[in-house]
């Protein structure tokens, strides 16, 4: 079988293309150095199929092949899908703990203890008042300042308590944004399944749509930080998207299954919904505020007004107690003592002793209670963002772009394209040796 004399130029011309087109992926690479999500690629050199010669080709006899240069197998996206679920698995976390530090930071903001304005030293106030009223029980001054204290610590319940409720409600309606049929599951959800579609397509007609898949993996990536993510291949390059404890697939192939009620959808909805919803932590944190105000009125009440012939000092609704607690009696009706003689003050000295006992215990308690859950929070927070860092230079060993990697790749590519230039050339002359001078005598 001759061989053709043009087969060196398409040889050279195969080199001179794929040394090209690995030179314009290692271009691609560099433009995408800081574009979030982008995966490195990789363009895969394969030796061409060569040309079969038949016996007596050779010296020995024998058939041979002959080589005829190099062809772009594929263009390979360099990712580590293992890593890829241990990312959005702690990604999972750390948006869980951030979600709820946020939400305990505004706690401990609306506690303000600490400090002059806080209900705790407002408490202090309170029983110096009533201390006050013991030393001078006929003062009308001092039982005035008292009603005015005590509404005071009143008013200072009532307000920690709309703070609190204020924190839920804020929770609970960013959770309603996330999971809105206009929110951000829906949105990402939506261009999920275009992807899945795009994708699919591109697979049929045999390309790697790597840009694509590196964009859906972005978005699962995000929706992991929203809630618990769970990826499922099906074929044809699309994918099954399970979130939360959601009964059917949020996306499967190009459908969408969205709205659906979540229960405990883990990251940032979980920790949203932890602290929103009745029960939760913040309910938990009111519930205690009521026992403080709860406490406060029937230990001074019972003082206050022996055997219930009298006017309580304190009244409240009974399961709104920090939001409803109000003075009963102004500076007249403030009783010192049970046999109401000149200069007794028994009752008054019997609430002034109640400093540092149930109130304040019960105030102290729930203090500790919400710096002590802020702190774990805090602590989960950072340790699971050094667990997300880590994994994330982990991806990023093994699909960030290594600029240093590519000017090495670039020098490469540009020394190949120059070999099977040169090579291209000296074919080209070779051929027009033989084509225009063969033959021709003194040239």
């Amino acid at each position: 079988m001759p061989i053709s004399s043009f087969m060196g130029l398409q040889t050279s011309l195969r080199a001179l293309l794929a040394q090209q087109r690995a030179m314009d992926v290692t271009g691609h690479n560099v433009a995408n150095a800081n574009t979030v999500g982008y995966s490195r690629q990789e363009a895969v050199l394969t030796a061409s199929e060569a040309l079969t010669l038949p016996p007596g080709a050779t010296r020995t006899g024998q058939a041979a092949q002959l080589g005829a240069g190099v062809d772009i197998e594929s263009y390979r996206r360099m990712r580590d899908l293992f890593l890829d679920v241990q990312y959005r698995a702690q990604a999972m976390q750390l948006a869980d703990h951030q979600a709820t530090t946020r939400a305990l930071d505004q706690v401990e903001l609306a506690l303000a203890e600490p400090s002059d304005n806080g209900l705790g030293a407002q408490l202090d106030k309170l029983w110096s008042a009533w201390s006050d009223v013991a030393n001078a029980p006929e003062s009308i001054a001092a039982r005035q300042t008292l009603v005015d204290q005590a509404r005071s610590v009143a008013t200072s319940l009532a307000r920690l308590d709309a703070q609190l409720t204020t924190v839920a409600d804020q929770a609970s309606a960013e959770y309603a944004s996330i999971v809105g049929p206009s929110g951000a599951v829906a949105e990402i959800a939506g261009e999920l399944a275009r992807l899945n579609d795009a994708i699919g397509r591109f697979n049929v007609m045999g390309d790697a749509p790597n840009d694509l898949l590196d964009r859906r993996d972005l978005l699962l990536d995000r929706l992991s930080g929203l809630g618990q993510v769970s990826v499922q291949d099906v074929g044809g390059g699309t994918v099954r998207v399970m979130f939360g404890d959601a009964a059917a697939p949020l996306v499967d192939g190009t459908s969408i299954n969205w709205p659906q009620p979540l229960a405990n959808p883990g990251a940032k909805l979980g920790g949203l919904l932890r602290i929103s919803q009745p029960g939760g932590t913040i309910d938990a944190f009111r519930a205690d505020l009521d026992a403080v105000a709860r406490t406060l009125a029937d230990t001074i009440n019972v003082l206050h007004n022996p055997g219930g012939t009298g006017s309580d000092f304190f009244a409240y609704a009974p399961g709104a107690e920090a939001a409803t607690l109000t003075v009963s009696v102004n500076a007249a009706g403030v009783r010192a003592s049970t046999s109401g003689a000149a200069g007794d003050n028994d009752i008054a000295m019997a609430i002034a002793r109640l400093r540092g006992g149930g109130a304040d215990s019960a105030y102290s308690a729930l203090v500790s209670r919400i710096g002590n859950a802020t702190k774990d929070a805090r602590r989960q927070e950072v340790n699971a963002g050094a667990l997300v860092d880590a994994i994330e230079n982990r991806r990023q060993g093994a699909a960030g772009v290594s600029l240093d990697e590519e000017m090495t790749n670039m020098v490469r590519f540009q020394r190949g394209y120059q070999a099977a230039s040169r090579a291209f050339s000296t074919m080209d002359e070779m051929l027009d040796v033989l084509i225009n001078r063969t033959g021709r005598v003194g040239l």
